[in-house]
């Protein structure tokens, strides 16, 4: 059965994304391909593709971080989250309301 993964631990996995370094990706690049071992040591997470080229060219292709930090601002931003524009709506409803009764009292 999997962990059911909270909105908070996704939001700070997009932001430790988001900001993290990409060193580890540059090593591999200059990685020797027999030295396969080292690679268990290294994070990859920023990585999100990898070609080597039968020259021995190696291509490595990173998170796009813009897009990562565009989804973090979404995620993070008030309005929109769930509910937020009926619960403005309402809102605003209510202090009509509000304002009608007071006025015909």
């Amino acid at each position: 059965m999997r962990k059911k993964i909270s909105d908070t631990e996704v939001i700070n996995r997009i932001g430790a994304l988001a900001f993290g370094k990409a060193n580890d990706a540059v090593k591999l690049v200059f990685l020797d391909p027999e030295n396969t071992e080292q690679i268990e040591m290294l994070d990859l997470s920023m990585v999100s593709e990898i070609k080597r080229g039968a020259n021995g060219a190696v291509e490595v292709k990173l998170l796009n971080r813009m897009a990562l930090l565009e989804l973090l601002a979404e995620l993070t931003a008030p309005q929109t989250r769930k509910g937020s524009e009926a619960e403005s709506f309402f809102t605003a409803m209510d202090k009509a309301a509000a304002k009608l009764g007071a006025a015909n009292e």
